[in-house]
């Protein structure tokens, strides 16, 4: 039985200053006392994944037993003329941001019919004072140019390339030659041609075949939710990155509607190869956690230097290709090897602000305060049960009956903490919305409380103007409560459902003690290891990492709430070492020194 907590917003008073960060308005408000609750404009430090971009729904629905969706995948992110530039699958559009926190949407279509799909995979790279997009075509496509995108107006470079691509990735070297990859198959390779920038972009010589895939030698290229399924993987989403005049050629596997879609590198001397594969494999990973899979993506430099990849995650409720995008810090080690930190990668994450150690990460140390926490609600639909608004898994959610102003949400955290940031998923349960629509928003309070009787407003969206469906709020000053209550007042599309209110923040209590009895059991098939640990009490929550020398663990795989994982990701003939750390809502154990097998 849902239980109503009686609260009145005529104790709070307006004080009538206003600000706007992200599109949403910030208002100073008072309680009863004069306590000061959520106080000015703030300019956030952190963001957390999902990126909280306004994706488009679908634009038709092939799948009649699919309720409407929102989805896009294999971005690009590119810098240009200061700004950074995303763009990514069936957006009608695409956005830009000066510090890769707050985006911005550009309205653009770049479709010939009204019904097409708009830009499949596009890509984008610039030329002097020129930017250049290509999206994926199974006909002869055209280079579209500009050098203003934020007015969203483009012409032709060029009307037809000489062929068809999918999937294509252009990189111009330092020398100003450019290459074109592509491909996107499960019988294909990956291939490459040198363009004439100079000549209506024409080819330069015959395509070559660069790279197929060999999932009987690299467990993570197996098709399937976790490499389990015979079928023939995809190999798709070429990018390339020249770091110190080596050439790494990185690809996705092994299919964007799994968990365990990532993307692997090979290596040259020579843009257009021969490869050699990197032993470090995949170097973009991430099986576990709120949102999985970072396949598909790009890598990318930010003002400071610092590299970046941002990648497809997968969600795939509604349909195999319900996507979102995911953005984590990466870098070349002393060694030249490419690698991306997922350890946190859902949780808040410092913003650049300078040169950085990306192997350290950007992890704020701000913990998960809402797992499994004790909920009451205004309302829940059947089948729709107030957990799995907890359960750290963006693939289910509680849904009110409802998208009436009113209804809520509360959490109990269970004792005092100290709260840094709030993350709102929205599940968009019972949308009625396809394409892009740019009338679409949320409105949102979040009041807190101590002791679940007196409550003071803590976020107020209740102005707010933007679609904000992974909206991340970033507290100007830190609060010490015990109940977060969201009370919805407008909804963007659907009930009010929410596949995740995650509360960040820190308890008082000490971290756990590291984990005991850790055992990686390598398979008769060494692609596959069972590895088991015992449970601890005093935690809920389990970071696997490994790698290929004791001191290169870059890959993270996180669990929660068990005490062994199923792993089929590895290279049979790759010996890696292993290691984990356990965390709670206080912070995280030491890690135990490393196995090898």
């Amino acid at each position: 039985m849902c239980l109503f907590i009686r609260f009145s917003l005529t104790l709070l008073i307006l004080e009538g200053i206003s600000g706007c960060l992200q599109g949403q308005n910030h208002r100073i408000y008072r309680d009863s006392t004069g306590t000061q609750s959520y106080a000015r404009d703030h300019i956030p430090s952190t963001f957390c994944n999902p990126m909280n971009i306004d994706y488009a729904f679908e634009f038709y629905n092939d799948n009649s037993s699919a309720t409407p969706f929102r989805s896009t995948a294999d971005p690009t992110i590119v810098r240009f003329k200061g700004d950074y530039y995303l763009f990514a699958t069936n957006q009608k559009g695409y956005w830009w941001s000066p510090d890769l926190s707050q985006w911005h949407y550009v309205y653009s279509s770049f479709a010939r019919q009204p019904a097409d799909d708009d830009l499949c995979a596009p890509t984008a790279f610039s030329i002097g004072d020129t930017l250049y997009l290509v999206g994926s075509f199974s006909f002869r496509a055209p280079i579209f140019m500009t050098t203003n995108p934020k007015e969203g107006r483009w012409t032709h470079a060029v009307d037809s390339l000489d062929f068809d691509i999918w999937d294509p990735a252009f990189f111009v070297d330092d020398d100003r030659r450019v290459y074109l990859y592509w491909g996107s198959s499960n019988f294909y390779p990956i291939k490459c041609v040198e363009l004439d920038p100079y000549n209506q972009f024409k080819p330069l010589g015959e395509a070559r075949e660069l790279l197929y895939l060999d999932p009987g030698e690299h467990g993570w290229e197996r098709f399937g939710e976790n490499n389990d399924s015979v079928m023939a993987p995809f190999i798709e989403g070429p990018w390339m990155t020249n770091y110190k005049n080596h050439y790494y050629l990185q690809y996705a596997a092994p299919g964007t509607e799994f968990k365990v879609y990532a993307d692997g590198v090979y290596l040259s001397d020579d843009p257009m190869g021969p490869f050699t594969y990197q032993p470090y494999n995949p170097f973009s990973y991430k099986p576990g956690g709120f949102i999985t899979g970072a396949g598909h993506g790009s890598t990318f430099q930010d003002e400071y230097g610092n590299y970046w990849h941002v990648a497809t995650s997968m969600l795939s409720d509604k349909y195999k290709f319900e996507r979102r995008i995911g953005l984590y810090p990466a870098g070349f080690d002393t060694d030249g090897q490419l690698f991306v930190n997922t350890s946190f990668g859902d949780y808040p994450a410092f913003l650049p602000k300078g040169k950085e150690d990306h192997l350290k990460g950007n992890f704020t140390g701000w913990m998960l305060l809402s797992f499994k926490k004790d909920a009451i609600a205004s309302s829940s639909e059947k089948g729709y049960p107030l957990e799995l608004a907890f359960d750290e898994d963006i693939r289910t959610y509680w849904s009110s009956q409802s998208a009436d102003s009113g209804e809520w949400l509360q959490v109990d955290i269970g004792h005092l903490c100290r709260v840094n940031a709030i993350q709102i998923n929205y599940a968009d349960h019972k949308a009625t919305q396809y394409g892009k629509a740019m009338d679409m928003y949320h409105q949102y309070q979040v009041f807190h409380s101590i002791d679940g009787m007196n409550w003071s407003l803590l976020i107020d969206k209740s102005y707010n103007d933007r679609d904000v469906p992974h909206d991340y709020v970033e507290l100007s000053n830190s609060v010490t409560t015990r109940y977060i209550k969201l009370v919805n007042i407008h909804m963007a599309t659907g009930n009010f459902a929410i596949s995740g209110l995650r509360v960040f923040g820190n308890g008082f209590g000490l971290p756990p003690e590291p984990v005991k009895e850790f055992y990686v059991d390598r398979q008769a098939d060494r692609r596959n290891a069972v590895i088991h640990w015992k449970k601890a009490a005093d935690s809920f929550g389990y970071n696997i990492l490994y790698g290929i020398t004791p001191d290169k663990l870059y890959n993270c795989i996180t669990v929660y709430d068990t005490d062994q994982y199923d792993f089929r990701g590895l290279d049979s003939n790759t010996t890696y070492y292993f290691t984990i750390e356990t965390f709670n809502e206080n912070g995280v154990s030491q890690r135990i020194p490393p196995i090898k097998r």
